[in-house]
């Protein structure tokens, strides 16, 4: 039962992380696009 509960455990670790990295990616993304639009002004 431990063993289970690890494994899940090491799975929402991964999953988290790279929901994290997902998330960095969309905030930098829209960082780019808003300074874009400030540059053409």
């Amino acid at each position: 039962m431990k063993k289970v509960l690890l494994v899940l455990a090491v799975l929402f670790g991964v999953a988290a992380c790279n929901t994290f990295e997902g998330m960095g990616k969309d905030i930098q993304k829209a960082g780019e696009t808003i300074e874009g639009a400030a540059k053409k002004k």
